[in-house]
């Protein structure tokens, strides 16, 4: 890893706790989080400008990978990166404001296939290099071998939490 660009403060400093955490798992946890929530504060002012939130941003970003088929509101919410967002709520603000639509698919009518629109595709490839930037910007303290083993790493953490 390279500190030449970031000194290392630990998170009990960040958060300024003074007792010991109880356990090391308790501190992996709570600097996963804080971690967690400082990268999606800085995504979250680079979309915000636009309009939208970052989980509005998500869902745009599933839509244009969904491409003209569209996807039903269950499985847009099924790749949600925060599954706590409520999708429904999320695709009504960005309906009324013109980046997807939503039409009741033929055979079955209770399902919802949502598409993005040609203002929501435009939207993203304005968005495209900011956040390809901001990318690069918040991994630029890796390498490329401690960057590989961070998302193992973190893919092992969700696997064995779900």
């Amino acid at each position: 890893m390279t500190t030449d660009r970031v000194s290392s403060r630990s998170v009990q400093q960040e958060i300024q706790q003074t007792r010991p955490f109880r356990s090391r798992a308790q501190e992996a946890v709570i600097a996963l989080m804080r971690t967690a929530s400082v990268v999606s504060r800085r995504y979250a002012r680079l979309v915000e400008p636009y309009g939208i939130s970052l989980a509005q941003y998500n869902v745009l970003r599933i839509l244009r990978g969904a491409g003209d088929e569209g996807l039903p509101t269950l499985a847009i919410r099924d790749r949600m990166i925060d599954e706590g967002s409520t999708v429904t709520r999320l695709l009504d603000k960005l309906e009324q404001a013109g980046f997807v639509t939503r039409d009741r698919s033929r055979p079955d009518r209770r399902q919802v296939l949502c598409r993005i629109t040609a203002q929501g595709e435009a939207l993203l490839a304005q968005l495209d290099p900011t956040m390809d930037s901001a990318d690069t910007e918040a991994m630029a303290v890796l390498n490329e071998a401690p960057m590989a083993q961070l998302i193992e790493l973190l893919a092992s953490v969700r696997m064995g939490n779900q």
